[in-house]
């Protein structure tokens, strides 16, 4: 009777907890979130979904726009976008009781390309534009910023021509956006300065006294120019339309205009010179030649050649300047004792080295005893070569021919071995020691007389 009041009890416990139970269903929270990889949203993209859901045992996944589409996984893992737009994502979470979603609006956006090409039509010198093609994908705003132009910033995706006001380096930026980040690409564009002329008339070296006939070398300092043209009435040119540099002669003395005209493909300029060529004298003039006495060979320098108008000191001397030696001076000693304009091919015998290819001319150091009448007066007053042509040189270099520094001006005349005659007028003696030296001037015919 015991054990069946027992077996009672328990069959109508389990009977009240079964009924319980069943009273208090279980409750499903459908939840999750979401990571963006490198919280990069421009496609293509993948997001991580983390499940966290309460009280479900069962799931479903849809991924609008995403690979895989759906998963009935409880953590589906990864999914990729491939395509920018705006996608849901649903999860369905349930148990036997209860059945719950949540959704979730995911916005992608397109993946930016920015760049754009630069073109300048013509050529980049002021006044200079540059044509701007945009290049750019997958943006919707863009933002340019234009250094030294006229139009500063600008928010078109394609830009009017560009002006720019200013020579140098210029940068042209542009950001682009996709309403979430901005991408920026810069390029750098050069603006070379407006043309500009000027060009510099240098003479010949022999050309140096202005005198017809006249050549000299036409040097253009432009900036900028593309094309050239040189002209100039009664003028000779090599090159008319040399870049850089043109020959021109003048036969005949007078007042020349030389124009130089440019071209750079957007505008056309002109400069003009005037040159002045004198009649010719038929004479060089040289003033101020120091000419050292014989211990001041190596510095002073005791070699004169009148081509190229300067004093040739014994280091100096080479197979080029040693045939176009005219004379040589020799003083004994800074008392001036022993002094002699000598013939170059006598330098050896006056204790110089021998000159290689050394001509012969003729002087005159001693005028007094002799039949020329030339004075110091005579050769301050020659402005041409018509007292030279007619003066009589008769040589005496001899030993006993010499002078010294007793007399002040003294006048030596020569005549080159080619018969170009001359005259040197010895202004001072300057006792310096060693480097003692006469000061002196010098006139003598550019060609020999042509009788």
């Amino acid at each position: 009777m015991k054990k069946k009041g027992i077996y009672a009890v328990i069959f109508l416990t389990a009977i009240i907890l079964k009924s319980c139970y069943s009273e208090q269903p279980v409750s499903v929270n459908a939840d999750f979130s979401i990571i963006v990889e490198d919280e990069d949203y421009s496609v293509p993209v993948n997001v991580l979904l983390e499940n966290k859901s309460v009280g479900a045992d069962r799931y479903l996944w849809t991924f609008e726009g995403g690979e895989p589409a759906t998963s009935s996984s409880r953590q589906p893992g990864m999914v990729r976008y491939v395509t920018a737009g705006t996608y849901i994502i649903r999860l369905e979470a349930w148990n036997n009781d209860e059945r719950k979603s949540k959704e979730f609006v995911l916005h992608l956006d397109s993946t930016v390309n920015a760049g754009f090409s630069i073109e300048i039509p013509v050529n980049n010198i002021m006044p200079a534009q540059a044509v701007i093609t945009n290049h750019s994908t997958g943006g919707t705003s863009y933002r340019w910023v234009f250094e030294g132009a006229s139009v500063g910033e600008s928010e078109l995706r394609n830009p009017p021509p560009v002006e720019f006001v200013r020579a140098g380096e210029h940068k042209i930026t542009l950001d682009v956006s996709n309403g979430r980040e901005t991408f920026t690409v810069s390029k750098t564009v050069t603006i070379l300065p407006a043309m500009s002329l000027d060009f510099k008339i240098v003479p010949a070296f022999e050309n140096e006294d202005m005198e017809a006939p006249f050549t000299a070398m036409l040097i253009n300092q432009s900036v900028n120019g593309v094309r050239y043209r040189w002209s100039s009435e009664n003028g000779q040119m090599d090159d008319s339309s040399s870049a850089d540099s043109v020959s021109v002669t003048y036969s005949l003395p007078g007042t020349y205009i030389i124009t130089l005209e440019a071209d750079n493909g957007k505008e056309v300029k002109t400069v003009s010179r005037t040159v002045t060529v004198k009649p010719n004298t038929n004479l060089y003039i040289m003033q101020d030649v120091r000419l050292g006495i014989k211990s001041a060979h190596a510095g002073i320098g005791c070699f004169y050649s009148c081509n190229l108008r300067r004093v040739i000191a014994k280091d100096d001397i080479n197979m080029e300047n040693s045939r176009l030696i005219d004379f040589v001076f020799f003083g004994s000693d800074e008392t001036f004792s022993y002094c002699k304009i000598i013939s170059p091919d006598s330098a050896g015998y006056y204790a110089f080295y021998d000159i290689p290819e050394a001509g012969h001319t003729a002087t005159v150091n001693v005028l007094e005893n002799t039949d020329i009448s030339f004075t110091a007066n005579d050769f301050d007053s020659m402005t041409d070569d018509s007292i030279l042509q007619k003066l009589p040189i008769v040589e005496n270099s001899f030993d006993n021919t010499y002078f010294t520094a007793a007399s002040v001006p003294r006048i030596v005349l020569f005549e080159t071995h080619d018969g170009r005659r001359g005259a040197v007028k010895i202004r001072n003696f300057v006792s310096r020691g060693q480097e003692s030296y006469i000061l002196a001037d010098i006139k003598v015919q550019k060609l020999k007389n042509s009788d």
